[in-house]
């Protein structure tokens, strides 16, 4: 991308575009704060407030190596366990199993080895250079502190465990992750607090965290509006077309008119989109963390024991132990069990870790499509609609380098935004 374009000062268009962008989230924050630096005229719609929903709940890494999708070759094994174990990383209710099926069936269809390479492809297009553009929104909000670069680690039991990730490893290193599998004094000597039950660690020295998410999300909607948009509370009902074309929302009751309209509802944009006739496999990757502010134990960056999947994340307000993964829609009520299990995972890493001031558990809804890859760009056959979402557990890091990507293709040139791996047509 244009270093030029990237680190220009905002300048007004004469007439410059007006955009809706639906959705507060980090994704549709950073959206709207790319295209409004970029001389569209910006309005921001969401019921709740600046990162209100899942976005102030993830587990806060950036992660621009992430490119191995959730299925990979083999998942279709882990399949009954993901149905019938409670306590699986990935779990799904019972009575859910008949909406759940479908998308399931997706996910193991997205896990055959060609389509895996392709996704990979697409992720690393899509993550390129995430953590830059985050820098250059919290460096023109003078807000850089809330990222930290100290390297996750993750944790595996033995030479066996690491094994079954190597797949996921070697697809991350074909795209130029550079990561250290380190032994057990390798591990104590960045954390050495970790429990003995893990012998091999894999750090990654080049991927960051946040040390905030929810501040995060309100210092760039602060960017926002400093630069001319705005930021308004009003739950959108429906999009509104004349013919083919999107041409606002309603928005409480209140039709509100735009040039573009930007979906960027996370879990809730299918919904949005149904009344058009597009149907697009979402659903909510429900999310859980803890917040301990007093845990006796602080890793430096984001520890993760592999055969969890859970993030252990040094915060501002202490340490959030975020992940477990539950599938149930957005309107099931929250599952304290789920949140439990992570207790339990804290404990695996570090025994003498104190629990007793545990804040209430948070639960989020993380917008999740089959293949990982989220929905951007433009809708065919409706002008004047754009998508962004569908980001799963890497809204926070794909959220900045959407921004960019969907503003270069939205304003141009964009000779070299190629969204097609993201386009909403694959599910036709």
């Amino acid at each position: 991308m244009d270093g030029a374009r990237m680190m220009r000062e905002h300048r007004p268009m004469p007439n410059p575009p007006r955009v809706i962008v639906v959705g507060a989230g980090i994704v549709g924050l950073c959206v709207a704060w790319f295209l409004q630096r970029d001389g569209a005229a910006v309005t921001v719609l969401d019921r709740d407030g600046p990162g209100e929903g899942a976005s102030s709940g993830n587990a806060g890494a950036i992660s621009a190596g992430s490119v191995a999708p959730l299925a990979m070759p083999g998942v279709l094994a882990q399949v009954p366990r993901m149905l019938l174990d409670r306590k699986a990383a990935l779990h799904i209710p019972a009575p859910y199993w008949p909406a759940a099926l479908p998308w399931l069936w997706r996910f193991v269809l997205s896990a055959r080895p060609a389509r895996v390479r392709e996704i990979a492809d697409g992720m690393a297009q899509l993550l390129a250079g995430a953590e830059e553009r985050h820098r250059d929104i919290l460096r023109a909000e003078g807000a850089l502190d809330l990222i930290r670069d100290e390297g996750q680690l993750y944790l595996y039991r033995d030479e066996a465990h690491l094994a079954k990730d190597e797949a996921a490893w070697a697809l991350r290193r074909a795209h130029g992750l550079e990561m250290q599998v380190l032994d057990r004094a390798g591990v104590l000597a960045l954390e050495p607090e970790v429990s003995a039950a893990y012998s091999i660690g894999v750090f990654l020295p080049r991927q960051g965290h946040c040390v905030n998410p929810l501040r995060h999300a309100r210092v760039v909607a602060r960017g926002v509006a400093r630069m001319g948009g705005a930021i308004r509370r009003a739950r959108v009902e429906a999009l509104l077309a004349e013919g083919p074309r999107v041409i606002g929302v309603r928005a409480e009751g209140e039709a509100i008119l735009a040039d573009e309209v930007v979906l960027a509802a996370g879990a809730w944009s299918a919904r949005l989109l149904a009344p058009l006739g597009l149907r697009v496999p979402l659903e909510s990757q429900r999310g859980y963390h803890v917040m301990l502010p007093d845990p006796g134990v602080m890793p430096r960056r984001p520890v993760v024991p592999a055969d969890r999947k859970a993030f252990l994340t040094p915060m501002e307000e202490g340490l959030r132990v975020g992940g477990t993964v539950e599938f149930g829609g957005t309107e099931r009520a929250p599952n304290p069990a789920r949140a439990a299990l992570l207790l339990e995972d804290l404990r695996m890493v570090y025994p003498q870790a104190r629990t007793a001031d545990a804040r209430p558990f948070w639960m989020g809804h993380r917008p999740c499509l089959p293949d990982t890859l989220p929905v951007l760009g433009p809708v065919p056959n409706h002008p004047g609609l754009w998508c962004a979402f569908g980001h799963g557990h890497l809204g926070l890091t794909a959220s900045a380098p959407t921004g960019a990507l969907l503003a270069r293709a939205m304003l141009g040139p964009a000779p070299n935004t190629d969204l097609s791996p993201f386009s909403i047509g694959r599910f036709a």
